[in-house]
């Protein structure tokens, strides 16, 4: 039981970032659920069936707030879908012990990557009422997400979202509802490869139940925050958090001294806070400068 209400709680942490960000869903709940032991395949299986509810809640939620462009979702959704159930049919053929690892350098890398591209790339653009992008743009990013989506658990966020906050005047609010918005047929792809793949028995419908009533309880919480909490700030403490917990599994496996280990995940977190204060500093002084710009 007690197993169950961590897996809720998960799944609504998970969620509420998500929503909020445009990214890790996916990747926090597969994190997480691979530091409880749980192998590569089964786990990526379990939070995808319950991103097939959490998704179309999300979706739904953001279609509400008015943070979706229909038209991105369209182009966006047949290749992710692709990429996706083929990523799904790759992942569940590695035997789970040899894929572990190298589930988590991959997704140790999304993290830093989400980490650098808040914290360092991020710029805050004029917005436009559509998003604009085109079916060539939309082809190779939808196939890349997708496939990297259902290979590591979570990666349609941490790709899509950076790469179409990275094109001049796109709306922040526009990219975080949108790629939410798509991920559902990238959910439902990919879980149809597992399930083709894996099979029925080998997942755990009371772990999927949990991660589903958690975020279905964030989703339109997220949908709302989208438009209050500064995207920036959020992007550096997810990044900082998936870098966290993935370099967990990446330490047990190829470092051999147990020493060592409390020194390293001290240095992650210290860079992590470090990161975290500089980017509120930055978006205090940036406040702070429009406002006086506006007295004089």
């Amino acid at each position: 039981m007690k197993k169950l209400i961590i897996f809720a709680i998960i799944g609504l942490i998970a969620q509420l970032i998500d929503g909020a960000l445009g990214m890790a869903y996916g990747v926090t709940s597969t994190s997480l659920l691979l530091a409880f032991g749980i192998a590569p395949a089964v786990a990526s299986a379990s939070v995808h069936l319950a991103e097939v509810v959490t998704t179309a809640a999300s979706g739904a939620a953001h279609i509400k707030f008015g943070n979706v462009d229909k038209q991105t979702v369209y182009r966006l959704t047949i290749p992710g879908s692709i990429g996706a159930f083929l990523g799904a049919t790759f992942l569940s053929n590695i035997p789970g012990n040899l894929a572990k690892p190298y589930i988590s350098t991959f997704l140790l890398i999304l993290g830093a990557y989400v980490l650098i591209r808040f914290l360092f790339k991020f710029r805050p653009h004029e917005e436009k009422k559509e998003l604009a992008l085109s079916t060539k743009q939309s082809i190779p990013l939808g196939l890349i997400a997708g496939f990297a989506d259902a290979t590591g658990g979570g990666g349609w966020g941490p790709i899509a979202t950076p790469v179409l906050l990275s094109r001049k005047g796109m709306s922040p609010r526009k990219v975080v509802g949108t790629v939410d918005t798509s991920e559902f047929a990238i959910a439902v792809s990919a879980t149809l490869g597992f399930l083709i793949s894996l099979g029925w028995e080998d997942v755990n419908w009371l772990w999927v139940a949990a991660l589903m009533i958690g975020g279905i309880i964030a989703a339109p919480i997220a949908a709302w925050l989208v438009q209050k909490v500064h995207a920036q700030l959020m992007g550096v403490l997810v990044g900082g958090f998936i870098i966290l917990v993935n370099a967990r599994t990446i330490l047990q496996t190829w470092v051999e001294d147990t020493t060592a280990y409390p020194y390293i995940y001290l240095g992650i977190f210290l860079l992590w806070i470090t990161a975290i204060i500089y980017t509120i500093t930055k978006l205090s002084n940036g406040k702070n400068k429009n406002q006086h710009d506006i007295q004089s």
